[in-house]
This record gives C-alpha cells, sequence and structure tokens, in this order.
C-alpha cells in the first residue's frame, strides 16, 4: 500500500530522529524550561526577525489553537472562520468547548477575505450578540492555496480596522513559504499576525507546533493556559530538540527542505493527473491536491493506495485528495500515475 493520506502517516524524518537519540541521555528540567525549547524559540525569534514575541513549544495543532484562541478572547467574543475552516470542521468543537463560539462565514478559493469580516460585523447588533474579535486563517489552507502577501495585508488592514487579533494556523506553513506561486517570507507573517505558529507535525517532527505571540494581551499567563487544557508535555525539550533540528541552517533548513520536496512530490503527481486527462477541484499547488475521478477509477485506486476520498463531485465523479510528505518518494509518484493508465 502506497500512501497519499496525509502528511504525517510516518514518523519523523531521519534527521530529526538522529537529533532525538543523540539528547536522548540528557537530564534537563521539563515542561518545556530547558535550553533546547529555549535554543530553538531563540532560533525562532531571530528567523521571524522580532525578539518581542514569546514562543511555546506545543504538542499540536488542536491544543495551538485552542489555547490561543482561548487566551485572546472575552467570554462574550467570538472568532471568525470560513465554513471550511479547521477549528470549525475537524477539532470536534474544541473552541466552543473553552466557552468561544466560533462565527463562520463565506471566503474565496479557501481564504479569508475583508469581506468575510465585514460578513461576520453584519451578524453583530448589540450586547445580545458575541462580538467577532478574532480572525482564524490557515497557510496554507484546507484546499492547498496560499495567501499572497497583499492578501495578508488587506486581511491584516481590515482586522486592525475592526480592533480584531489575526491568527495564523501554519500547519502546513512549510508548503505555503515554498510553494511556486509564494511572494510572502515568515517576517512578512510576523508582521502582519498577531499569533501564528510553525507547523512541526506535518513536516517532518514526531509531533510539535511552535506557536508565536505577539500580543502582550494573549500572553498574559497562557503557560497557565496551557497546563490547563492538557497541553504542557512533561518532556517537553522533546519539541525542543526537533524545532532545533528542523531550524538549523536558515533558508536552507530542513524545515524549508521538507516543504521544498512535498510540493515537488505534489507538482509531479499534478502534472501526471492533469497529462491524463483529468482535471481538479481548486488551484491548489501545495502539497495537497484535489483531482476528479470516475467512481470506479476512485475504487479501483484504493486496492493500492491509500488517500481521502474527499467529496462527490458530479456525473458519477468523484474529489479526492492526495498529500505529500517528508517521505513520499518519485517511485510512489509514478507508481500512482501509471495506474492511472491500467
Amino acid at each position: 500500500m502506497i500512501y497519499f493520506r496525509s502528511d504525517y502517516s510516518q514518523g519523523a524524518h531521519p534527521h530529526i530522529l538522529d537529533a532525538l537519540i543523540r539528547t536522548n541521555e540528557e537530564h534537563t528540567d521539563g515542561y518545556a524550561l530547558d535550553p533546547h525549547s529555549e535554543h530553538a524559540a531563540q532560533m525562532i525569534k531571530d528567523m521571524i526577525g522580532r525578539q518581542d514575541c514569546e514562543v511555546y513549544m506545543m504538542v499540536g495543532g488542536t491544543p495551538a489553537n485552542v489555547i490561543t484562541i482561548a487566551s485572546a478572547l472575552k467570554p462574550f467574543e467570538a472568532v471568525v472562520a470560513l465554513k471550511s475552516g479547521h477549528i470549525y470542521l475537524h477539532e470536534c468543537g474544541g473552541v466552543e468547548a473553552s466557552g468561544h463560539r466560533v462565527l463562520t462565514v463565506d471566503g474565496k478559493d479557501g481564504k479569508l477575505t475583508p469581506e468575510s469580516i465585514e460578513q461576520a460585523w453584519g451578524e453583530f447588533e448589540d450586547d445580545h450578540t458575541v462580538i467577532p474579535k478574532m480572525a482564524y486563517i490557515s497557510n496554507s489552507t484546507e484546499s492547498g492555496t496560499i495567501y499572497t502577501k497583499a492578501e495578508l495585508e488587506a486581511l491584516s488592514c481590515a482586522c486592525k480596522e475592526r480592533n480584531m487579533y489575526l491568527y495564523m494556523d501554519g500547519a502546513r506553513l512549510g508548503a505555503a513559504l515554498t510553494c511556486e506561486d509564494n511572494d510572502m517570507t515568515i517576517r512578512d507573517i510576523a508582521r502582519l499576525v498577531d499569533a501564528f505558529y510553525i507547523g512541526g507535525t506535518k513536516n517532518g517532527t514526531l509531533l510539535g507546533e511552535a506557536v508565536v505571540v505577539f500580543d502582550d494581551y494573549i500572553n498574559d499567563h497562557y503557560r497557565w493556559m496551557i497546563k490547563q487544557n492538557c497541553g504542557m508535555l512533561a518532556k517537553g525539550r522533546l519539541i525542543g530538540v526537533q524545532f532545533e533540528a528542523l531550524l538549523e541552517g536558515g533558508e536552507d533548513s530542513l524545515f524549508y527542505q521538507i516543504a521544498r520536496h512535498e510540493n515537488a512530490m505534489a507538482r509531479m503527481l499534478r502534472e501526471g493527473i492533469a497529462e491524463a486527462g483529468y482535471s481538479f477541484d481548486g488551484s491548489s499547488k501545495t502539497n495537497q491536491i484535489f483531482p476528479i475521478f470516475p467512481e470506479p477509477l476512485v475504487r479501483d485506486l484504493e486496492k493500492d493506495f491509500f488517500f481521502y476520498d474527499w467529496a462527490p463531485y458530479k456525473d458519477g465523479q468523484r474529489v479526492v485528495r492526495l498529500v505529500t510528505s517528508w517521505g513520499t518518494t518519485e517511485e510512489d509518484v509514478q507508481a500512482f500515475l501509471k495506474a492511472l493508465k491500467k
């Protein structure tokens, strides 16, 4: 079975494992108060060109999202997200369980827009309704698209005009930053958002994300929120060590190398599928692609390949999702493309 189901179905990149093995017998303090986590946090501050922030090593994307949103919002405030947003569809009501509503709005090509912000405020009346206080986005998006610098600048401006926070889910940030159409750097992101995270789980680590928070209000007692929400890993250094290994080397770091590889494998898949005469749902150029296949072909492919049967399309066709990872090989891609021609 060849896997295109997700970018975290394998373990960690060998370089990450080497770092964990090399430091395995060290004694350090716990709860991410160790030298490795502190060094990784400083590496991130240098990488984004900002020292006026706090960096938190988190176990995964859902706690990163829930804790950051809960830390930002008062009980009567809400977060705005697309109807396809991860916090709305795929986190089992985690934000709502923290006591905050997710206000869903329409977007464009998987992206939140200034018009989306106004749509949310159009439903706000007075002290009988919750206040839209934070905008949630992901980059790359749930449909594999990315934000341009101009789009993020416009969204940041719209949030500032409404006195809202802008928060970016960066589970697949590496794929976004190395996408062939990307015109934005991580320093641009750090300039335009109030908080974001650098995803490790979907970019080569065993687990872990690094949350970066610029706003003082959100940072106030953030570690208390991590602990209360069961997100504080006793062996916190396990995340710090991985991010040290992931980020060493700047623009040539493993973080970018893995993401470039993921996108390259997806591009090979995308081009081969298009050459075989099939179309796509959406315009993703990152490591998630959504081809449209006849249902009999989907059932045949499922015998040898593991992927998401994403959604029905029309006329007996279905959208599937193929995701490439650090471990995806050219042989994997060629096997899938060969199977299309049977």
